[in-house]
């Protein structure tokens, strides 16, 4: 027998489908000499410091650093987890050969091996490796099943990290709690999460210390169009007057007259960050949010693997990407064109060098269904349509670029023009994107007619009159694209994709990180900016140490982590120079002088503050399979065509029809029957026999339906 485990039930159900595994039992799926089981994302942890030593329950400065001979893990005390463990350390036992079938990733990776570790599993293992989860792709994967050892670097990359996060976040956090919380609540210490609090808080430290001042400039209109005085901005009202008197007595003149026709780049599939930033701008959503729903676009098999941060196909995808196209039935009329002649197979899109385990987020061969939430709908229309741009021709332009002077002041101005819409006719629907300087929007949409050089004539002279901006705070938006460079301030896409192996945390965490530090109340919203709050600032000023804080610095673990993975270094090295930092890092800060830090209210805050920025996601249903027959209390449920049943009907008898005296329900309302032994009331029944037309659903004593 062939043991399949695979990250969540309902991945599990997909695997069992293709496999032919179609028998429910408790816990797993069985048939066709396959068992498949499922962990419900981790099932293990490691150890806490207290399971090392009844000394570390209590938080004591004077025992820190701790640091374990050897991590442990442990599995995470709840009863669920612990009953489905027990499924999985049994059928280890008795199977012959273990497929992981975890997600293909590094944190995957990890769930499936710490919970065949700590079922100490001696059997072969195989792993499958699917970046989609259509019938294709996973019949597909299982004819190229890989032995577990070509992944054992991204284990140890994915064990480092986990054992990283530990000796920084557990040490860190006790340290700096117990020498400045002054005994009123934890501050939080994290490698990722500290660096990224002080990228924000060095930015609110830029804006509050910014000093607003007035400026003038000199400006023309000349045949319609508006010149800028090409010469630094003026001080005073009182210069801005001399030179607009100095400008009115003389001609203007045209001194070159430029049109260079270039092209914009087609903009590139989208990475997991790519994504939430564009979700981000666009929506206002959370990458917290953002990664939800395109998860959930995921596990429908409308979209390819999600935690991906490669903006790259593999060239052998190119011979799907036509049917891929034509499945796309909503985006005919865009898609019409591509298909009149071979789609191109460019090396900004097909790049096997830029693509390690995973390619960039494209939608599937099988479109949505209309029961997608609004929010999946948006996120899908969003890689759709990036999807088809990218096979369309540049967007071409031309660019007039124009000088001319008034005595001896320069003055220039520049024009753009869109030639040939490419790509951009993609987007054509759409709202433009709200510009910060509309200001200079204006000027360079300006139509810019045909200059002569050399000709002379009038012009109409004026002052414009302005004020010095502070630096802009973060967005999600901007601040995902500074963790994603460390900092850096990066535009071009090209160079940030060299800068991503130095980026702080993973594209899969940082949306996870983001929420963390507002609930911890070191960050707050105001509207779609990100403002550090008083806490926040207070304990970035207390950190004196810059390896805690410095992004560069992370960024720079963060490229060892990714070497770990490729094997060019080693994970012991890195656990070995993260404890030497934590040691030097106690002694600095234990023998430091103390200060209390200020502490503001934290859940109550973040709870509201998280109300306030976004609507809450619809809280997906338990699965059927996950849930215990409510007759027999013994077996689970499994979900047939026409009603939801007991796995063990045949001597349980339990079954609950989806359509009950003539009204269809809906599987919450059918969930709610069977968890909660009743519904809220209903309108609806045609069909019962005393014309009963609405009310409470209950079972009677014999587990029949019966309206109260």
């Amino acid at each position: 027998m062939k043991l399949c485990i695979a990250e969540k039930p309902s991945v599990a159900r997909d695997i069992a489908k293709v496999l032919g595994a179609t028998m429910p039992k408790q816990g797993y799926m069985e048939g066709n000499g396959y068992c498949v089981t499922w962990t419900f994302g981790h099932l293990c942890t490691l150890k806490e410091p207290h399971d090392y030593g009844p000394q570390y329950k209590s938080w004591n400065l004077f025992l820190l650093p701790i640091i374990p001979n050897n991590f442990g893990i442990k599995l995470i005390p709840n009863k669920g987890v612990e009953n489905q463990f027990k499924v999985i350390e049994r059928l280890v036992g008795e199977c012959d050969e273990v497929i992981n079938c975890g997600d293909a990733g590094q944190e995957g990776e990890l769930i499936q091996r710490w919970v065949l570790q700590k079922a100490k599993c001696n059997k072969p293992v195989q792993r499958l490796w699917i970046s989609s989860l259509t019938e294709e792709a996973i019949k597909e994967g299982f004819q190229k099943l890989k032995p577990a050892e070509d992944y054992k670097n991204l284990y140890l990359a994915g064990n480092a990290r986990a054992i990283g996060d530990w000796l920084l976040g557990i040490n860190a956090t006790r340290l700096f709690t117990k020498k400045f919380g002054g005994n009123k609540a934890v501050l939080s210490i994290g490698r990722v999460q500290t660096p990224t609090l002080a990228m924000l808080v060095q930015r609110q430290k830029e804006i509050d210390a910014f000093n607003t001042e007035e400026y003038w400039e000199l400006k023309t209109k000349y045949r319609d169009v508006i010149f800028n005085a090409a010469i630094d901005r003026l001080k005073t009202l009182e210069r801005a007057e001399k030179g607009l008197e100095y400008l009115k007595v003389n001609p203007f003149e045209i001194v070159s007259f430029e049109i260079k026709e270039g092209k914009e780049k087609n903009p590139r599939l989208f990475d997991l960050t790519g994504l939430q930033v564009e979700a981000n701008k666009k929506y206002g959503y959370s990458a917290d949010n953002t990664l939800k729903y395109i998860q959930s676009l995921y596990e429908k098999k409308h979209v390819t693997y999600p935690r991906v941060d490669t903006t790259y196909l593999s060239e052998s995808l190119y011979p799907k990407i036509d049917g891929i196209l034509r499945k796309m039935h909503f985006y005919q009329d865009l898609i019409a064109p591509l298909l009149e002649a071979p789609i191109p197979k460019s090396k900004a899109v097909f790049d096997d060098a830029k693509v390690t385990d995973h390619h960039a987020i494209i939608p599937t061969e099988i479109p949505p269904s209309q029961n997608l939430t609004r929010e999946e709908k948006l996120i899908y229309d969003l890689v759709a349509k990036r999807f088809i741009a990218v096979f369309y021709p540049e967007c071409k332009i031309s660019n007039t670029l124009v000088e001319g002077k008034v005595g001896t002041i320069p003055f220039k101005t520049s024009g753009r023009q869109v030639l040939e819409p490419g790509w951009r006719a993609v987007y054509a629907k759409e709202p433009k994107e709200e510009s910060t300087d509309k200001e200079k929007d204006k000027e360079e949409e300006q139509t810019i007619p045909e200059f002569t050089v050399g000709e002379t004539g009038p012009h109409d002279p004026m002052i414009h009159q302005g004020k010095t901006s502070p630096p802009k705070p973060y967005t999600e938006a901007t601040l995902l694209r500074a963790m994603e460079t460390a900092g850096r301030q990066v535009e071009d896409e090209e160079l940030r994709e060299l800068l991503k192996n130095n980026g702080i945390g993973r594209p899969s965490t940082r949306a996870n990180i983001i929420e963390t530090l507002f609930k911890r109340n070191y960050i707050e919203k105001k509207r779609k900016n990100l403002i550090a709050t008083q806490t926040g600032i207070q304990l970035i000023d207390t950190i004196e140490d810059e390896l805690l804080k410095s992004p560069e610095l992370t960024g720079e673990w963060e490229s060892k982590l990714r070497k770990i993975e490729s094997g060019d270094y080693e994970a012991n090295q890195f656990k070995e120079e993260l404890i030497q930092m934590v040691t030097e890092l106690t002694k600095k800060v234990v023998y430091g002088k103390a200060k209390a830090i200020t502490l503001q209210e934290e859940e109550k805050v973040a709870d509201k503050e998280k109300k306030k920025r976004e609507p809450a996601v619809k809280k997906e249903l338990q699965a059927w399979e996950e849930t215990k027959c409510p007759k027999c209390k013994d077996h689970h449920l499994m979900k047939g065509k026409t009603a939801v049943g007991c796995s063990d009907f045949k001597n349980c008898g339990f079954k609950v029809s989806f359509e009950i005296f003539g009204k269809k329900l809906s599987d919450k309302q059918l969930m709610d029957l069977v968890l909660k032994s009743k519904t809220s009331k209903l309108k609806g029944f045609s069909t019962h026999p005393e014309s009963v037309t609405e009310g409470i659903l209950s079972f009677d004593d014999q587990f029949n339906v019966i309206i109260i």
